[in-house]
């Protein structure tokens, strides 16, 4: 699986918000925060605003903060806020997918595939991987041996 850039940037921006919740904060203060650009983060949080993720408030007191206390946004809704579905297939859902011979059951594994990143994305919240305190099922891969591992 593949986390874009754009992927990557909204979780952290939303972790600086998650951390804030409930206060303001300016895109200036997470992009400093995050050390990442400023003109790309807008572009992000424009994509979490419009998804319901974060909510904005303008003028001089203005900023960004989370629509829903960090308990109740997990980073599959993040990811999808700003990349859309979390597996796809040259740009079809898995279950759209559709082969003949040897590679018709081909769609079962991208299902699979599926599955398994909800396991972990749709089940972490903001506040879960804030404290560290992620659910015991995604604590436990990261303990495999090979989970550091690249290959």
């Amino acid at each position: 699986m593949q986390i874009s850039a754009r992927g990557d940037y909204a979780v952290r921006a939303a972790l600086s918000l998650a951390q804030a919740y409930p206060a303001l904060m300016s895109a200036q203060a997470i992009a400093q925060d995050q050390e990442m650009p400023r003109k790309f983060l807008e572009a992000v949080l424009a994509d979490l605003r419009r998804a319901g993720v974060v909510r904005a408030q303008r003028g001089a007191e203005g900023g960004y903060t989370l629509s829903h206390p960090p308990r109740d946004v997990t980073i599959g809704q993040i990811i999808r806020a700003v990349d859309g579905p979390l597996a796809g297939v040259r740009g079809l859902r898995p279950e759209e997918t559709q082969y003949t011979g040897a590679a018709e059951n081909l769609p079962n594994l991208w299902i699979a595939v599926r599955a398994a990143v909800r396991e972990v994305l749709d089940e972490v919240s903001l506040a879960e991987l804030i404290s560290g305190r992620m659910p015991a099922h995604v604590r436990k891969l990261t303990t495999r041996p090979d989970a550091w591992q690249p290959r």
